[in-house]
């Protein structure tokens, strides 16, 4: 048995305090699937792109607040206190619409997500296209498959 505080694991937070990112896998010695929590501000989403995995299923807990999901067949509200699962090959991506901060607790399985697919907005195509994810400098930054535009940058 692991019994851990969400306070006491460290994680990473946006520099504008908009986000907070922690993985709680490792803290607590989870072998077959992945959690997370996220605390997000108004306007912000919980992951960086619309997506979907192959492989891995997805469980969202509202734990504070509403949550957004875009999903292909429109946008799904979740209140506190409600959850959301997401099959393998599902696309989504939740976010805050709402004043109060939004807490989520994300649960993933298998552990490793396997291989997915992104969409950005990209600002030359003017549409949500295929992203492609590069580690550059430090950074994570999103590329537009199509035309090779930036679409994102995460110092």
């Amino acid at each position: 048995m692991n019994h851990v505080a969400v306070e006491d694991v460290e994680g990473y937070q946006y520099e504008d305090g908009s986000k907070l990112f922690k993985s709680l896998t490792g803290a607590l010695g989870v072998e077959g699937l992945a959690v997370n929590y996220y605390e997000v501000a108004q306007g912000e989403t919980i992951g960086d792109c619309y997506h979907r995995h192959h492989e891995q299923e997805e469980l969202f807990y509202v734990v504070a607040g509403t949550a957004t999901f875009e999903t292909e067949g429109g946008d799904v509200t979740v209140e506190t206190g409600e959850l959301i699962r997401f099959a393998p090959g599902d696309w989504q991506q939740g976010r805050n619409a709402h004043d109060e901060r939004l807490v989520v607790l994300a649960i993933g399985a298998p552990q490793d997500e396997g291989p997915i697919d992104l969409r950005r907005h990209c600002p030359e195509c003017g549409d949500r296209t295929d992203a492609v994810l590069k580690a550059e400098d430090g950074a994570e930054v999103f590329y537009c498959a199509e035309c090779g535009a930036e679409t994102g940058r995460y110092e």
